[in-house]
């Protein structure tokens, strides 16, 4: 599973007013998600969550798919607890940082704009079609060199997106195969450190399917942006607090997926446990 840093219709509204007194940060995180479409972008991840379930299912359960697998993968894939987990872990990571500045940038007209953009993006590539041809453009793009490839390249090198992707990526796996174990599905000679080593067998495929999908999304998602809303973007992302908010976005998207994806890998494991018996 690939996941992004940047923002991911709504399911289950987080609008609802708490019933303590939140302190001035507090109301800026919540503004600042908010002003990241987070809900919406989570529900979308709910979405690529329940098909990957299903190849999942085809790919490790003997009898494939069923109703009570799908429970426990929506179950997994629980919209509120996904938002709880990012919400506390972001708040967490952007304390004592300038989170005026980011909702500066992020409720301005092109910030407003570029999430919307992501949004629509992130959406349209759940149909494998849209996929497949924004792969195929991003591919031109890139063996062109076209000015708006070389733009989006800056982006993604100034965000660190291959990078941190690439590792959040194996990290997951790795949770999933410590789920499988811990279920008591593998084999006895597969351990902690063998699944390490497995997964780090899988990282120039991760990192290609990683380079693939990032440039794929952006290509689309910033192809309406003009040259100047762009260069802001980029502008943003290069000062501390642009780094500091993409690192926090990657630091509570990896905890959450990690949580998923060991969740995925102990369900997997009881019901390749009990199909068998």
């Amino acid at each position: 599973m690939i996941r992004f840093t940047a923002s991911f219709a709504l399911a289950v509204s987080m609008a609802g007013a708490p019933l303590w007194a939140q302190s001035s940060d507090d109301a800026k995180v919540d503004a600042l998600l908010k002003a990241l479409a987070m809900p919406e972008m989570i529900e979308i991840m709910r979405e690529e969550g329940l098909a990957y379930g299903e190849v999942l299912a085809a790919d490790m359960l003997p009898g494939g798919s069923s109703e009570q697998w799908g429970a426990a993968v929506s179950a997994i894939y629980d919209t509120q607890t996904m938002y709880e987990e990012v919400r506390g872990a972001f708040g967490e990571a952007i304390a004592g940082d300038d989170i005026d500045a980011m909702l500066a940038f992020f409720t301005s007209e092109p910030g407003i704009k570029i999430v919307g953009l992501e949004v629509s993006a992130r959406r349209a590539l759940l149909d494998d079609a849209v996929e497949e041809a924004s792969k195929e453009n991003a591919a031109i793009a890139m063996m062109d060199q076209t000015p708006r490839y070389l733009m989006v390249q800056e982006f993604v090198e100034v965000n660190d997106l291959i990078e941190a992707n690439v590792v959040g990526a194996l990290n997951s796996s790795y949770a999933f195969y410590t789920g499988l174990i811990d279920g008591g599905a593998m084999p006895a000679g597969v351990t902690a450190e063998t699944a390490l080593q497995d997964v780090w067998a899988q990282e120039p495929d991760v990192r290609n399917e990683t380079t693939e999908w990032v440039y794929s999304f952006l290509m689309m998602a910033y192809q309406p942006l003009s040259d100047e809303e762009l260069t802001a973007y980029i502008a943003f992302s290069r000062t501390d607090a642009g780094q500091d908010m993409s690192d926090a976005l990657f630091t509570a998207f990896d905890g959450m997926f990690d949580d998923v994806s060991r969740g995925l890998g102990l369900a997997s494991s009881r019901f390749m446990i009990s199909q068998e018996l």
